[in-house]
């Protein structure tokens, strides 16, 4: 059974590793000049790079990004669902094989394969972005890059990838399994794994480590602030290098939560075109007369590889629940 499992989709397979080979080649040919380069700029490094290396560094993340969600489209979705499509499944099971080994078979292999190509990617491309990652966690700027713990970055770094190219598998399986259609469970594989990735970043990930609080005064000289929702929001921006700032709350003088007062937008105010700089840091100096501050809870950088392993935990458990699942619809759903 594992040899014709890897009949089936060894071309598929052939195809990514080939890929991951020659991306892989062309990270390590610039890799140590990157390092070399961080050693004479350090945290500088990121307003130094050229061009060629920035193209590097984001094509490294669309790969690591996408490279579950290829999976589980066009390796685990058609897997079984092309089988049961056709019917070619009741060939092997006339033959003396079970649907559970049958089944174990195809998600053995195809889930180690998974996770070899992702360990692949994000190996490559953690190694070479690790001396841009060291600089923005050092103070580098971020306004071409990402810190490690930002969301984007996040799940193109260390192991995650290995566990949502796991999951990405065995839920394309499952969907293929449900659907016993090809096309529509590549689709809907696609859409579940595109939708899992904004609700964990969104509303779960901040939750998988203790994060910290800092309370900052609203000033003219303290920390950077965005004015946004039409002066009815303020947003801090502390000096906290390589961290993930989850949400932020206004405070009033006894430390309690609250809104912007609306004296602030009426003081923003102006007849014609946006308030001058002088302006908005007299607005902003009313608030710190007030005693308004702001509290910001974020993630630091060095709970990046606790976040990590928790998040691998999760998304490696939910492919365990989704492949228990497979074995109880083959064995009590399917005809």
């Amino acid at each position: 059974m594992i040899w014709l499992t890897w009949r089936q989709f060894r071309t598929q397979a052939g195809v990514m590793f080939a890929a991951m080979a020659v991306f892989a080649a062309a990270l390590a040919v610039t890799g140590p000049q990157l390092a070399n380069l961080y050693q004479a700029a350090g945290s500088s490094l990121v307003d130094r790079l050229p061009s060629s290396d920035q193209g590097l560094y984001y094509a490294g993340l669309l790969v690591v990004l996408a490279v579950p969600a290829v999976i589980g489209m066009f390796w685990g979705a058609p897997l079984i669902a092309r089988e049961l499509e056709t019917g070619t499944h009741h060939l092997a099971w006339s033959q003396g094989v079970t649907r559970t080994r049958w089944l174990a078979a195809k998600l053995g292999l195809g889930t180690v394969a998974a996770m070899t190509v992702a360990g692949l990617a994000t190996l490559a491309v953690s190694w070479w972005s690790s001396p841009i990652d060291r600089s923005i966690d050092n103070g580098g700027a971020t306004d071409t890059y990402f810190a490690r713990l930002d969301p984007v970055a996040f799940a193109a770094r260390g192991v995650v990838p290995v566990a949502h190219a796991a999951f990405a598998f065995v839920l394309g399986v499952a969907l293929g399994l449900v659907i016993r259609r090809t096309v529509p469970a590549m689709a809907t594989t696609l859409v579940a794994y595109i939708a899992v990735q904004f609700t964990v970043p969104m509303w779960i990930r901040a939750h998988l480590a203790a994060a910290d609080r800092t309370t900052v005064p609203i000033a003219p000289d303290g920390a950077p602030i965005s004015i946004q929702d039409g002066a009815k929001q303020i947003v801090a921006h502390p000096d906290v290098p390589g961290s993930w700032v989850t949400s932020q709350q206004t405070l009033d003088a006894a430390g309690e939560p609250t809104s912007v007062p609306s004296s602030f937008g009426d003081c923003l105010h102006t007849a014609s075109g946006p308030p001058t700089l002088p302006q908005v840091d007299g607005c902003i100096g009313d608030l710190q007369a007030l005693g308004y501050q702001q509290q910001v809870t974020y993630q630091p950088a060095g709970n990046f590889w606790a976040l990590q392993w928790a998040e691998t935990g999760l998304y490696l458990g939910l492919a365990l629940a989704l492949a228990g699942g497979c074995v109880w619809w083959i064995r009590r759903r399917l005809a």
